[in-house]
């Protein structure tokens, strides 16, 4: 079992050889701009550890992993422009720092280089692969489509919810998993296994990336904090909100929340405000954790030695406690 320091140094060498840049300059700099500041890069490390955690070769995993990156900072390029977004990951989002139309033909070019990796896939396993890729890219593109509606949508359920970021996020950490696991020849329960413990994860990222837009520290956390709450997207934090609050504090919640006349920052504040009234913080802490907890209890049922186990669960873990 390689230890996660090594698969992450592996996915980093791999991603400074590359070579990004071609020509045309104006197309390929925001893709190096993009990757270069990829953050935790979570996904490929999830398609690695899923292929270590069941004795593969880790470097016939890397292209794929590649490819979940890729793909992943394809969607955050086009997310950024839907939800407006000034800054990710402490840095000016593509469509600010070069522009929209740049942004927009850069990010369906790294669709185009995820496919690339991917095509690099050992054959004997290539369509198995190829079809979970593309069932979950449908599925990202589906769950974004939900989360655009909600912010128009007055009505939506936690169960709304859940299945938009089960689609919108949980599914790429799941394929992730299942990706590495497949690549490393294990059985098909167990690659099923594999891919719920990376949904649960993935449901337990979003809560935690939902609680760091209100709760968390902006020179930790890479973004400016409430900006869920100044483009109405209706998180957990929100639809709870909305579930416990009473007769003038459910007043305030709901005009505050479609208020378009007042400052963005005193928008926030105000709702943030009747979260810290309604212990929402600590609400959506234990949605996070319950969400953990189902992860691991999938790790659990995996038939492989729970030393193999190690780095999985502290990954897991560490979800509780991150900041950015």
């Amino acid at each position: 079992m390689q230890s996660r320091q090594i698969l992450q140094k592996t996915i980093d060498d791999a991603f400074a050889s590359a070579g990004f840049f071609h020509n045309p300059p104006e197309l390929y700099e925001p893709i190096e701009y993009a990757l270069r500041n990829s953050g935790k890069r979570l996904r490929p490390l999830l398609v690695l550890m899923g292929c270590d955690l069941f004795g593969g070769d880790i470097n016939e995993a890397l292209y794929p992993a590649m490819a979940m990156e890729i793909f992943h900072n394809f969607t955050l390029l086009h997310d950024d422009i839907m939800d407006r977004a000034p800054l990710r990951r402490g840095k000016e989002t593509v469509y600010k720092k070069f522009d929209i139309n740049t942004a927009i033909l850069s990010g369906d070019t790294m669709f185009v280089m995820a496919y690339e990796y991917i095509a690099r896939t050992n054959p004997i396993v290539l369509p198995r692969i190829l079809e979970l890729f593309n069932d979950t890219a449908r599925m990202v593109c589906e769950g974004q489509q939900y989360d655009m509606n909600y912010e128009t949508t007055v009505q939506v359920t936690h169960e709304d919810y859940i299945q938009m970021i089960r689609l919108k996020t949980a599914v790429l950490l799941a394929c992730s998993m299942k990706t590495g696991a497949i690549l490393a020849g294990a059985p098909p329960e167990e690659t099923e296994k594999a891919y719920m413990f990376g949904e649960n994860l993935g449901l337990a990222f979003q809560l935690q990336d939902d609680w760091l837009d209100v709760f968390g520290d902006s020179s930790k956390f890479g973004k400016e904090l409430g900006g869920d709450i100044i483009t109405n997207k209706k998180t957990f934090l929100y639809l709870k909100a909305l579930e416990l609050a009473r007769e003038d504090t459910l007043i305030r919640l709901t005009q505050n929340f479609y208020d378009k006349e007042s400052p963005e920052p005193e928008k926030v504040a105000r709702i943030t405000s009747i979260y810290r009234q309604l212990k929402i913080d600590e609400l959506t802490r234990k949605e996070i954790e319950q969400y953990l907890r189902k992860g691991l209890q999938w790790l659990d049922e995996i038939n492989i030695g729970e030393d193999r186990k190690t780095g999985l669960r502290e990954l897991a873990r560490e979800m509780l406690t991150r900041e950015k």
